[in-house]
């Protein structure tokens, strides 16, 4: 893991996000791309020019939080970027060849009874590059134990594990694997590949409504330090991720989520 991606709101989170951001680089050698993205509307005949003014500040901001925290040695890149945000954070993605975003669950100001605001669910729904969700305020720990859960074990694209395996080797965790009988079942999403048997220690077996059932019911005998999960159509927050909020009473996560991209 060479390039991670932090793309920063403003968020009473953000110092806190940052910090996390450069601890986990810093255990993996890599380089951190902050960057923050806006758009500029104007009304047809206007004559001021907002947007120079926009990506002055927008990088004041930016070159702020990061002399606020301790960067170490990791080399931290700070970058405006101007366009749509998911079409943008995912072009910066291919530039700089991310090998993970980390985002945190609230980039801007909202209810405490969200747990994904509009703009980090819009990312995560939308965007097909791994990511890492930080829950607010916590503190980076080497990860120890990794709970994978999926309802289908079925792997077509290739590399989709790295990111998982990278965590793996680089901690010198263990990884245990949730498998979720669902309503929706078809022959052969039971069946653990070679790949993925090679990277696990415990498979278990469950039948549940859906996945996030089926990690609450196990997660305490569990007790991992992270939580993994694929995103796919019709994947771990399916339904939950249609909107790009998310409702802390739908899901909430106290430990960091890992988001591999869809496996098929």
């Amino acid at each position: 893991m060479k390039n991670i991606l932090v793309p920063v709101g403003s968020s009473k989170n953000a110092l806190s996000h940052l910090q996390y951001a450069v601890d986990f680089a810093e255990a993996f050698g890599a380089k951190l791309f902050v960057v923050q993205v806006y758009n500029v509307y104007t009304k047809a005949g206007t004559m001021l020019k907002v947007e120079p003014i926009i990506e002055r500040e927008s990088k004041a901001f930016l070159d702020d939080l990061v002399s606020k925290i301790d960067t170490k040695h990791v080399e931290v890149i700070v970058k405006t970027l101007k366009g749509k945000l998911i079409d943008t954070l995912e072009l910066a993605c291919k530039v700089a060849n991310i090998d993970l975003v980390l985002i945190e669950p609230r980039t801007n100001s909202i209810k405490d009874e969200v747990y994904l605001g509009k703009t980090s669910g819009k990312i995560i729904k939308q965007m097909d590059v791994p990511a890492l969700i930080i829950p607010e305020g916590y503190k980076f720990s080497a990860p120890s134990n990794i709970l994978m859960a999926i309802k289908s074990a079925v792997i077509k694209k290739d590399k989709v594990l790295t990111p998982l395996k990278s965590l793996l080797d680089n901690f010198k965790a263990t990884a245990d694997l949730l498998l979720v009988k669902t309503p929706f079942h078809k022959q052969g999403d039971l069946d653990v590949n070679d790949e993925l048997k090679s990277i696990v220690n415990k498979i278990t077996k469950t039948e549940n409504a859906t996945t996030f059932q089926g990690v609450l019911l196990h997660f305490e005998s569990y007790k991992p330090d992270m939580l993994c999960v694929v995103r796919r159509k019709r994947g771990f927050f399916a339904k939950k991720w249609e909107k790009n909020t998310i409702l802390k009473k739908d899901f909430h996560s106290k430990i960091p989520v890992l988001v591999l991209s869809g496996l098929k």
